[in-house]
């Protein structure tokens, strides 16, 4: 089902939550709606889903008007961050709940329901766990079994609310990658909202970026990343670092590469992989080694002025661990820097 918000309003009391939102989701897309807390990204969600009615604009499902539309006639599935399982419920009750409910024409077989609820614990590898109650499961095991409840009713749009935001790291990241597979699978078109920048680069086919209630920018992960079209977006997706033209030497600027090309460009944002590092006794130094971290199989350096002012925080470049071993830097090591790639905003 394709997804059309047009002109999208909403306010609680003086608080903009939403101002003017248009966008277009195709159909079978997986979109992460992402951004810093109260941006807006769950409260739109909550207006797809019907929980919650715009100020002004329409909602449009696979072209028909649904923004009057209660929730229960939209034909959507929703995910929320804790599971909101039925705790005096097995896991097969639980999953079977939905289609029990439907009204007698639409409601299926009681043979009907078994099949097809051993079926969606069979898609999210928990069959086995059937006649568990919610409380004998780990955290991964609950969300995974909310999944299945909300895809029991066949939804033709599936939204999840941080579905991985109350879980540990190692649980989330097998989840992730859980998530991504089963919609390949299944091909509903899915939203899920996260503040977790990480989460939404590795998930999603198309990432939404909210701020104070727009969006600033959508596009697939590898373009919001490469092309950011400002500063907010450049911040907030991945690391950057943010270097004022106006307050660094001006041989450094010549020497590392990052001499602006018009007098309007003062504001550098560089990735930390765009930075090479060169230790060499007949190339001038321009930073300290200050101290690296370990981030697997990069290596992520901290530079710091030379001595003269050259800029004001420090720089960090990232390397791929063969090569941090073959440059055999140490902390207090001068080295030179080439910048390749820059971004620039005012």
């Amino acid at each position: 089902m394709s997804i059309i918000l047009s002109d999208i309003s909403k306010q609680f009391g003086t608080f903009t939550a939403l101002n003017h939102i248009d966008l277009e989701i195709p159909e079978g897309e997986l979109v992460a709606l992402l951004g810093p807390s109260g941006c807006g990204k769950t409260t739109l969600l909550r207006i797809i889903a019907g929980l919650e009615r715009p100020d002004s604009g329409r909602v449009l499902l696979n072209g028909e008007d649904k923004t009057e539309h209660h929730a229960s006639h939209r034909g959507i599935g929703f995910v929320f961050q804790h599971y909101a399982l039925f705790r005096h419920m097995t896991v097969f009750e639980n999953v079977a709940f939905g289609l029990r409910v439907k009204d007698r024409k639409s409601r299926p077989s009681e043979a009907m329901i078994r099949k097809k609820v051993h079926t969606l614990l069979e898609l999210v590898q928990l069959d086995w766990l059937h006649d568990r109650y919610p409380d004998q499961l780990s955290g991964g095991q609950r969300q995974r079994i909310a999944l299945a409840r909300a895809l029991a009713v066949e939804p033709s749009v599936l939204l999840l609310d941080e579905p991985f935001g109350a879980l540990d790291a190692s649980v989330r990241k097998d989840l992730r990658q859980w998530l991504r597979h089963l919609h390949h699978d299944l091909n509903v078109t899915s939203i899920f909202v996260t503040h977790d920048q990480e989460e939404a680069m590795e998930v999603a086919s198309q990432v939404v970026v909210l701020n104070h209630g727009r969006i600033e920018q959508q596009g697939g992960p590898s373009e919001i990343y490469d092309n950011p079209v400002n500063s907010f977006v450049s911040r907030f997706i991945g690391h950057t670092n943010i270097i004022d033209t106006e307050q660094v030497d001006q041989i450094w600027l010549s020497s590392s590469g990052l001499m602006p090309t018009d007098a309007s460009q003062k504001v550098a944002h560089v990735r930390p992989h765009d930075i090479e590092v060169v230790k060499d006794a007949e190339i001038p130094s321009q930073a300290v080694l200050k101290d690296w971290q370990h981030l697997g199989s990069l290596i992520r350096i901290e530079l710091v002025e030379t001595g003269l002012q050259h800029f004001k925080n420090p720089i960090y470049a990232e390397m791929p661990n063969e090569r941090f071993k073959q440059l055999q830097l140490d902390r207090g090591d001068q080295v030179a820097v080439k910048i390749r790639n820059a971004r620039w905003f005012h």
